[in-house]
C-alpha cells in the first residue's frame, strides 16, 4: 500500500464572495506541485453562510464543483471541501471528494449546527460515505459532526477495519478550540486512524474569530502536524504500513461492540 501525501490549506475566507475566494486558493496553491489529496475549509467558497438561497448551486450545474474538478485535474490531487448545494427544494451543506478525473462523492453534513441556525436552512445528511481513493479508505466529515463519535464509528469488518483516514473540513470558531484540539486525537485514537482536519483562520460576518488550528493525527493521537493562526499550506506524508503495525500491535478495534 502506498504512502498518501496529504495537502492542508489552512485560508481566510472572503465572505459570501466566491470569486474572491477562488482567487484566493489559486495563489496558496500556486507552489503546490505534487500531493494526493488537498482539504479546504468548510463551504470553501463562500464562509460558513445561513444565505442559502442566494448562494446555493445545484450540484449538477455547479460551477464551483466544476473549479473544483479542474483544480484536481490540474494539480493530479483529490480535493475535500464543502459547499451549499440546492436539490429538490432542499438546501445542503455538501461535502464533496472530487477526484482528478472528476467523479465525485458526496457526504450531506449529517450533524447541523443549531447554534448558528444551520438546522433551520439546511437538510441534515442521512448516510456515512467512505470513499476509496489510492487504496485507502476514506471517511468523510465536516465540522460539527466531529462532537459525535456514533457516526465515525470504525467497525471491524471481515477481521479489517472499515477505514484508514478520517477527514474533517470546518469553521470552527476559536472561542471552542479547546473542544476541537481535544476532541480530533480522540476519534484518531477510538477509530485507530489517521484524522485530518482543515479549519480556516481570520473573522467573519457574524463577528466570530477563527483560530485555524489544523492539523493531522496518528491513531496514537500524536499530532504530526499542528498549523498555527495564520493563512498556511502544510503538506505531509501519511504511511499506511505505520497505521497497519500499530493497529496489529493494539489489534483494539477487534472488541467494540456494533
Amino acid at each position: 500500500m502506498k504512502d498518501l501525501n496529504v495537502t492542508l490549506v489552512q485560508a481566510d475566507q472572503i465572505w459570501e464572495d466566491k470569486a474572491a475566494n477562488f482567487r484566493n486558493y489559486e495563489r496558496l496553491l500556486s507552489e503546490i506541485d505534487q500531493t494526493d489529496l488537498i482539504l479546504l475549509p468548510e463551504m470553501f467558497n463562500t464562509g460558513f453562510s445561513m444565505n442559502a438561497p442566494a448562494l446555493a448551486e445545484p450540484f449538477n450545474h455547479s460551477t464551483s464543483v466544476q473549479w473544483l474538478q479542474e483544480l484536481a485535474r490540474t494539480k493530479d490531487a483529490a480535493i475535500y471541501t464543502s459547499l451549499i448545494i440546492e436539490e429538490n427544494g432542499n438546501y445542503y451543506n455538501r461535502g464533496v471528494f472530487v477526484q482528478p478525473d472528476g467523479t465525485i462523492s458526496v457526504y450531506d453534513k449529517r450533524k447541523t449546527f443549531g447554534l448558528a441556525g444551520e438546522d433551520k436552512v439546511y437538510s441534515k445528511g442521512e448516510r456515512s460515505v467512505i470513499v476509496n481513493y489510492k487504496g485507502w479508505s476514506i471517511r468523510l466529515q465536516i465540522c460539527y459532526d466531529l462532537r459525535f463519535p456514533e457516526i465515525s464509528l470504525n467497525h471491524q469488518l471481515d477481521n479489517a477495519p472499515q477505514y484508514d483516514l478520517l477527514l474533517y473540513v470546518a469553521n470552527w470558531p476559536e472561542r471552542r478550540s479547546v473542544h476541537w484540539r481535544s476532541l480530533l486525537p480522540a476519534r484518531a485514537i477510538e477509530n485507530q486512524v489517521y484524522v485530518a482536519a482543515v479549519n480556516r483562520v481570520g473573522n467573519d460576518q457574524a463577528g466570530l474569530t477563527y483560530s485555524g488550528d489544523s492539523c493531522v493525527i496518528d491513531l496514537l493521537g500524536n499530532r504530526l502536524m499542528d498549523i498555527t493562526q495564520e493563512e498556511q499550506v502544510v503538506s505531509i506524508r501519511l504511511s499506511h504500513k505505520k497505521l497497519q503495525d500499530l493497529r496489529g500491535k493494539l489489534p483494539f478495534l477487534k472488541d467494540r461492540e456494533i
